[in-house]
């Protein structure tokens, strides 16, 4: 699909889906998702080691190369997770709290190299801007910001980093089968030829797992959804499983990488024993890093969730995923390639479900407090 059909192709379903949820609001009756459980098989890449730019450069040629992802001209938008990037005091990259900048910049290294008009790195997290130079690589010696100079100088100044919460340029409204109707998504997103989702792998207390497809609820702005905080509470009120598959289906992102390097096992999705949860290093555990990559965000995801004991067809976002045609879940319908599964799966201790405002508001104020 070329870049231009990619972009219309997606205007297209905005505009008729923002009809849809105005008639939804107007009715108060949301679109029902659509039952089309998918049948076709899904390719997973299990990469180890100890050296995560190596490791991410693996993991695209196993899947092809980025020259099969990404074509030159295009524009790419790059999605990690920078949750706690300015909201807490430790650092959030060591701790297991956000996407190792490493794989990050390699990502976005390989795209410019394909050809690549224009990158963007961008997440909303939760709050207005980010300290770029705050966000470090895991030894300490170099930050966003810098990576991001050197890259620009070497590359031609085609990449940005954006905190969406007030750098995104517009926000587009996509169609929700949540009785929202519709959910603002940024156009940075929408706009993209190529989108790439570098979630960092965690357990989550609202949705057992967050890896590539709950990483997309940082495409929106917590001035839409935040009542006033930094959590989207009316997106989690309204059903953040099925917000974020919504946004998940109307984005239709190419590729995932998902850091299985340094993540948070119990209560995440951030770290803070006691209130949220706590880290874990896959090295110390299991003697390597891991990095999965797929093209099927839900296959990744429901590998990822296999590879910390957790049961993928159990785990109700994953499930809903299937059935709702976004993406492969069941195991024997998955290849695995590079490592085998079996000789990476460790146990991370899973989250304790919880649900409601107080459940968000009591450790929010702990994070702020002790973090």
């Amino acid at each position: 699909m070329s870049s231009l059909s990619r972009r219309n192709f997606l205007r297209m379903g905005v505009h008729a889906t923002s009809a849809l949820g105005a008639t939804a609001g107007l009715t108060g009756c949301p679109a029902s998702p659509p039952f089309a459980p998918t049948t076709q098989r899904a390719l997973v890449a299990v990469i180890t080691g100890s050296d995560l730019a190596q490791m991410t450069r693996d993991a695209l040629d196993a899947c092809g190369g980025i020259q099969s992802i990404v074509y030159p001209g295009e524009t790419v938008f790059i999605k990690p997770n920078f949750c706690a990037a300015g909201l807490v005091r430790h650092n959030y990259v060591t701790s297991g709290d956000s996407t190792k900048p490493e794989i990050v910049l390699t990502v976005a290294e390989e795209c410019l190299k394909a050809g690549a008009a224009q990158v963007t790195i961008g997440d909303a997290a939760q709050v207005p801007a980010y300290s770029w130079e705050e966000l470090p690589t895991l030894d300490g010696a170099r930050n966003m910001l810098t990576e991001v100079i050197r890259l620009n100088a070497r590359y031609g100044g085609r990449v940005r980093l954006a905190c969406l919460n007030s750098e995104s340029p517009a926000w587009k409204a996509v169609p929700s089968c949540t009785r929202l109707g519709n959910i603002k998504v940024s156009s940075l997103v929408l706009d993209a030829d190529r989108v790439i989702s570098l979630p960092v792998l965690k357990t989550h207390r609202w949705t057992q797992i967050t890896a590539s497809m709950k990483n997309f609820v940082g495409v929106t702005s917590v001035n839409h959804y935040g009542l006033g905080g930094p959590w989207r509470f009316r997106l989690h009120n309204a059903g953040i499983e099925q917000a974020f598959l919504d946004i998940v289906h109307a984005v239709k992102p190419d590729f995932t990488l998902v850091d299985c390097s340094i993540g948070c096992e119990g209560n995440g999705p951030h770290v803070l024993p006691g209130y949220w949860g706590t880290t874990v290093d896959m090295r110390e555990r299991l003697g390597a890093w891991v990095i999965l990559a797929s093209r099927d965000l839900a296959a990744a995801d429901a590998t990822a969730a296999r590879l910390i004991g957790h049961h993928a067809t159990a785990t109700r976002h994953l499930a809903m995923a299937f059935n709702q045609g976004i993406g492969q879940i069941h195991g024997q319908m998955i290849d695995i390639i590079g490592s085998r599964l079996e000789d990476v799966q460790v146990e991370w201790r899973p989250a304790e479900p919880t649900d409601g405002f107080w459940d968000i508001l009591i450790p929010g104020i702990h994070m702020f407090l002790e973090g």
